[in-house]
C-alpha cells in the first residue's frame, strides 16, 4: 500500500477534554485493528479550533474507520478490565489481585489489555487512610448517585453502537443520548450556581460514542507512585495547588508510541510551557483544564491555551 489517506475527524475538538481522549482512544484501537495500515494522528487548525486527522496507508473512508473500530470495541464487552469491580475504591489486596491476574493474562495468553488498564487505574503501593488504593486522576465517581466508574465503562462497552461512534467522530455533537457520561466533558459540570434553575432533576445528556472511545485512551496515561502519593501522567499543579491536566496538540502525524511519549513531556507541566522547545517537537498548542470536585463527583473545567 503506497497510497496514503488523510481523514479528518471533524466531530472532535482538541480543546475539549472528552474529545481529546476520544481522539487518542481512536488511534489506540485502530493501531491494534489496522497494524498493516500504520495509523498516525495529527492536528490541523479549522475554523478557530484544532481538529484531529488520521493518516493511514491505503484508502480509508469514515465507514471503513467505524467498521474497524466497532468490532474491536465490542471485544471489550465483559472484559475483566471493565468488570472486575464496579468502582476503583478498592482495598489494596483486591486491586493487587486484579493486577496479578492481568499480568498473568498478558504473559500466558497474550492479552495485554487488562494489564494496560491496571497500570492506568491505580497502584496498591499507595493507599489512602482507609486502606483503599489511590487511583487515577481521571476517576470522576465512586458510586454516589448510582454513578459507578467501572460499571459505566462496562455499560458503555455493551451499549454503544457503531452509529454513535460515527456520529462522535464525524458529526457535530448533539448530546442526544441519556446517561453513561464519564464526566470528562466540561458540559457535565451541572452546578446550580452556574444554571438558571436547579439542574438536579434534569436528564443527563451526553455523546455516548465519544465517551466510549475516550475509555480506550486511559492506558496512555499510566499512574506512577511518587513517594507516598500516586501521580497520573499529564496531571500536575503548575501553580502550586489544584489538580490540572495539560495536553499537547501536535501537527505532524505521529504513531501511537510517539504520542505516548509526547503526552508525558515534563515541559508541559510548567506554568507557561516553553513554546520554542515545543515547536521544535512539532507541538503547536497546549491546553490545560482543572479537575474540580463538586459534592461527591469530579468534573473538568473548560480548557485554556497556556
Amino acid at each position: 500500500m503506497n497510497q496514503h489517506t488523510r481523514l479528518t475527524l471533524s466531530g472532535l475538538d482538541g480543546s475539549n477534554p472528552l474529545a481529546f481522549l476520544a481522539t487518542l482512544g481512536t488511534l489506540r484501537v485502530l493501531t491494534r485493528a489496522w497494524p498493516e495500515r500504520d495509523p498516525r494522528l495529527g492536528w490541523e487548525s479549522h475554523g478557530g479550533r484544532w481538529t484531529p486527522f488520521l493518516e493511514t496507508q491505503g484508502a480509508a473512508t469514515p465507514e471503513d474507520v467505524v467498521a474497524a473500530l466497532d468490532p474491536a470495541l465490542r471485544m471489550m464487552v465483559g472484559h475483566p478490565a471493565f468488570s472486575f469491580a464496579p468502582d476503583l475504591k478498592l482495598p489494596a489486596d483486591r486491586f493487587a489481585e486484579f493486577s496479578r491476574q492481568a499480568g498473568q493474562a498478558a504473559r500466558t495468553g497474550g492479552d495485554t489489555v487488562a494489564a494496560e488498564f491496571a497500570a492506568a487505574f491505580a497502584c496498591e503501593a499507595t493507599v489512602n487512610e482507609d486502606g483503599t488504593v489511590q487511583d487515577t486522576a481521571f476517576r470522576t465517581m465512586s458510586g454516589a448517585g448510582h454513578q459507578h466508574f467501572l460499571q459505566f465503562m462496562a455499560e458503555l462497552a455493551r451499549l454503544t453502537t457503531a452509529a454513535q461512534i460515527q456520529a462522535a467522530l464525524f458529526s457535530s455533537w448533539r448530546y442526544e443520548e441519556q446517561k453513561l457520561s464519564m464526566r470528562w466533558d466540561p458540559a457535565d459540570d451541572r452546578r446550580y450556581a452556574l444554571r438558571w434553575d436547579d439542574p438536579s432533576g434534569d436528564v443527563i445528556r451526553t455523546v455516548r460514542g465519544a465517551n466510549r472511545l475516550a475509555l480506550e485512551a486511559l492506558p496512555l496515561f499510566p499512574v506512577v507512585p511518587v513517594g507516598r502519593e500516586l501521580e497520573t501522567t499529564g496531571f500536575g499543579s503548575p501553580h502550586g495547588s489544584g489538580d490540572f491536566w495539560t495536553w499537547p496538540i501536535w501537527e505532524p502525524p505521529l504513531p501511537l508510541d510517539t504520542v505516548r511519549t509526547v503526552l508525558a513531556l515534563d515541559t508541559l507541566q510548567a506554568v507557561r510551557p516553553d513554546r520554542r522547545e515545543l515547536a521544535a517537537r512539532g507541538i503547536a498548542e497546549v491546553f490545560r483544564c482543572e479537575r474540580i470536585t463538586v459534592g461527591k463527583f469530579r468534573n473538568f473545567t473548560p480548557a485554556q491555551a497556556v
